[in-house]
């Protein structure tokens, strides 16, 4: 039975592994009642309008439908929830879209629990949530936008980057710096946004060329 106090959400993911998780990470705590799922962001714009979730936990790279294209739909058409992003991805390309298409927050996935569940919260408030990282990212656009292939890399993420340039795998890399593989992953995008390349040879070869690495 519904607690009528309870935050009600819409959990969207592509991945049926990351959704069962979010569901009983929420079902395992007082104040949260998981509505439904969806896998993409069509699905979640049809199951916003007849559920009427106060939280919608929104992936953004998913097939059959992006989640900046819902944000953007549930915002034409005035939906109630709030849309809360969680997301592996934290670049240019991924926050400041989804931010502008009407999200409330933006998190990223390897967030703790406790701040996952503060950030629903508050954004069930209306109340904007961002992750450190995005917050500095966002703040960095609006000051002073830079072209691809400009922008300063962090210092885990030249950790990381000499890791690369000896070879390591993203295994030995999350084993080396104790971070899980998909945050090895992570910093990897975001290498290759600020490097302006596309795949690991490059963004060493990148890297050299500007002196990053010695």
């Amino acid at each position: 039975m519904t607690d009528d106090a309870a935050i009600t959400l819409l959990i969207v993911d592509d991945h049926p592994v990351v959704r069962d998780g979010l569901r009983g990470m929420f079902e395992s705590a007082p104040g949260f009642t998981v509505l439904a799922e969806a896998s993409n962001g069509v699905e979640a714009v049809s199951l916003a309008g007849g559920l009427d979730p106060d939280v919608i936990l929104m992936d953004l790279r998913m097939p059959g439908g992006g989640g900046v294209d819902a944000i953007r739909e549930l915002t034409r058409t005035a939906a109630r929830a709030k849309v809360l992003v969680l997301t592996t991805y934290d670049t240019d390309s991924d926050t400041l879209p989804a931010i502008e298409a009407g999200a409330t927050g933006y998190l990223l996935k390897d967030a703790p629990r406790e701040e996952l569940f503060t950030a629903v919260r508050a954004a069930a408030q209306g109340r904007t949530v961002l992750s450190p990282a995005v917050a500095s990212r966002l703040v960095s656009a609006v000051r002073a936008p830079r072209s691809p292939g400009n922008e300063p890399l962090s210092a885990r993420e030249r950790e990381v980057l000499a890791l690369v340039a000896k070879g390591t795998s993203n295994r030995e890399i999350a084993r080396e710096l104790f971070i899980s593989e998909a945050t090895v992953k992570t910093h990897l995008t975001h290498l290759y946004a600020k490097l302006g390349v596309k795949d690991r040879a490059a963004a060493v070869a990148a890297a050299y060329d500007r002196g990053i690495l010695g």
